[in-house]
């Protein structure tokens, strides 16, 4: 239960003296503050245990950081939101900041999900598979692991060594004979019988007691299989045994740490220099190291590491589900709260540790170390992109080095499936989060027409700037366009700026030259001749990797629209038939022609097609055909 008390200043004095005016009105229950400066936006979320006290604190003229001090001083309004608990003002802050991103608070800018192993349990021969997202599938799930390309190794190793199927169960009940994974030793074929069910089922056990920490078993087993194998000189099963030990150890030997003593927990270690940070977060599960990720929050110049921490777990945990235990190499201030938090979440105790010796210490170390590493790594790229910008100013004239730099590109074959793409990079590299496709739906477009498809992207993106962002406060406008084409795109891209008024945004075409070879790239400006970079100018390669990176996306968004497309059918438009029912209904009949011709009766005796639905299908396509 929260209640709100929102109080807003009027004409009030900003700063320590506005603030003191809300002390009169605040007790000491625990809750969340917001600050807010003189255009309402958010400077700053914060949780409190005693909300007068925690608020008195910036009341005070003097005796703050310099950060800390900017925001009191931009400070014209706050709001104020109650609590039950302290451990519900802990989630209530991580919740709004995560939604408003204020300025002043640290802030965690990379949260995607991470994948996990699914061992499905939906068929009598369950399938080993890489799976995202929410867990709605029946089956047994292993995670996280730390990316794709943990999972694919450990996936692949997992099929030399208990050779289960990952093919989808409809191509399982297709086959007629065993597929290449078989011939290659990767799969034990049970859609055409080479495996009884019961043997299958014990290999599908073994991969769970391995991804559940317990190989050594495994390998014990394997060792004797293969022993047994030899003495009766079935020297073909003893080699193929061997190969699945020798691939079990590889999987082992791949990931690096493996602790005996920590059999679940998330080793969490935080390096900062130089005004900015790094978390680097390992995943141990089963007493295995499943990968590791690298975050870079959003920190000032005298954040102290325990904000930092408190700060990147709270959001971090927010939409994922956490471990036993956590180990960090830093202490945060609220650790009964965040525990007590996280315990909610999980359903079970939580523990958080700074280990100070042993394993658990040497895990930590080894974690910072990564942190210190992959910090220094992007300190230096950091300033390369830095000297990059600023020769970017200097080739086209800018007012000084861009922090936004939108980069447009088309892809079409013969006009279908046409799709526009915008990249955007700034100081910190490829800004993939700002990505934005465009699906071109202009009915009166030549089919091919790159000049006009360009004018839409165009038009759209600026109508929308406008509405968003109508005073260029939020950071939302580039301060440069880079456009793929030449003078005719420039100009078709200049009259669409003219329109809405937005001639103050620099803008270039980058168009091959004559030979079309790379690195004779022709830059088109508006009323200017074209011009060209010297061939090894840093500035040109980086011009021709956003130019690339564009294209990169444009064509894998424009493939994903045709690969949809192609796999649509009139199916797809009947209410109440998902993509399950779609499945079911194309393997009982074959095609969706067949659907649309067959009987009511015929219908009904699919599997999962209730009576309603049948008739709901039946009638569409005989009411609409």
């Amino acid at each position: 239960m929260v209640d709100e008390n929102e109080q807003t200043t009027g004409n009030a004095p900003t700063g320590h003296r506005l603030i003191q005016s809300y002390l009169k009105t605040l007790d000491s229950s625990p809750g969340v503050y917001r600050m807010l400066d003189a255009q309402a936006r958010v400077l700053y979320v914060g949780k409190a245990r005693n909300l007068k006290a925690r608020v008195s604190n910036y009341a005070r003229p003097s005796g703050h950081s310099g950060r800390i001090a900017r925001m009191i001083r931009e400070t014209a309004s706050m709001m104020f939101l109650t609590t039950r608990t302290e451990t519900e003002a802990l989630l209530l802050e991580q919740n709004l900041i995560k939604q408003l991103k204020p300025r002043y608070n640290v802030l965690l800018r990379d949260d995607k999900s991470f994948p996990n192993i699914l061992v499905s349990k939906e068929h009598a021969f369950p399938q080993i598979k890489k799976h995202r997202g929410a867990k709605k599938d029946k089956g047994a799930y292993y995670g996280p692991f730390a990316s794709a390309g943990a999972v694919n190794r450990t996936l692949n190793q997992l099929q030399k060594v208990f050779l289960l199927r990952n093919c989808s169960d409809a191509m399982f009940e297709s086959r007629t004979r065993p597929c290449l994974l078989h011939q290659i030793r990767r799969c034990s074929a049970p859609c055409v019988g080479k495996i009884s069910e019961a043997e299958y089922l014990e290999s599908v056990a073994e991969a769970e007691r391995y991804l559940s920490g317990k190989s050594t078993q495994i390998q014990e087993t394997l060792a004797r299989q293969m022993q047994e194998a030899s003495d009766a000189m079935e020297f073909e099963r003893a080699a193929a045994l061997r190969d699945r030990i020798r691939a079990l150890t590889q999987v082992q030997t791949s990931q690096g740490i493996n602790p005996r003593g920590v059999a679940e927990a998330d080793i969490i270690a935080l390096h900062m220099d130089g005004g900015q940070a790094c978390v680097q977060v390992f995943f141990i599960r089963g007493n295995q190291n499943w990968g590791n990720r690298d975050f870079y929050p959003r920190v000032g110049a005298d954040v102290e590491e325990a904000e930092v921490l408190e700060a990147f777990i709270g959001q971090f945990y927010d939409t994922k589900e956490p471990p036993r235990m956590l180990l960090l190499s830093h202490a945060i201030e609220n650790t009964d709260l965040m525990e007590e938090a996280l315990a909610g979440k999980l359903g079970r105790k939580v523990e958080i540790l700074v280990p100070q010796r042993g394993e658990k210490a040497e895990l930590v170390e080894s974690a910072a170390r990564n942190a210190r590493e992959s910090l220094a790594r992007k300190l230096a790229e950091t300033a390369s992109q830095a000297r990059l910008l600023k020769g970017i100013a200097e080739a086209f004239d800018l007012d000084g080095p861009p922090k936004r730099i939108e980069v447009y590109d088309n892809s079409h074959i013969q006009g279908t499936n046409a799709i526009g793409g915008m990249i955007v990079a700034g100081p910190e590299g490829f800004i993939k989060g700002q990505y934005r496709k465009f699906n071109i739906r202009g009915d009166d477009l030549t089919p091919g027409d790159d000049f006009g498809m360009m004018k839409e992207v165009l038009n759209r993106r600026f109508k929308r700037l406008l509405k968003e962002d109508p005073d260029r406060d939020k950071g939302m406008w580039p301060d440069l366009l880079l456009i793929d084409g030449g003078a005719g795109q420039v100009s078709a891209v200049a009259e669409i700026m003219r329109e809405h008024g937005v001639e103050d945004i620099p803008m270039v075409g980058v168009a091959k030259g004559i030979d079309r070879d790379a690195g004779k790239e022709e830059f088109h400006r508006v009323g200017q001749r074209p011009f060209a970079l010297r061939h090894n100018d840093p500035v040109l390669y980086f011009v021709q990797r956003m130019r690339d990176e564009a294209h990169r996306f444009a064509i894998g968004t424009h493939r994903a629209k045709r690969a949809k497309a192609v796999g649509a059918t009139p199916l797809d438009e009947v209410p109440g038939v998902g993509a399950s029912r779609k499945r079911a209904l194309l393997a009982h009949f074959g095609s969706a022609k067949a659907v649309s011709r067959a009987n009511l009766s015929d219908l009904k005796a699919v599997d999962g097609v209730s009576g309603a639905l049948a008739e709901r299908i039946y009638a569409y396509f005989h009411e609409n055909g």
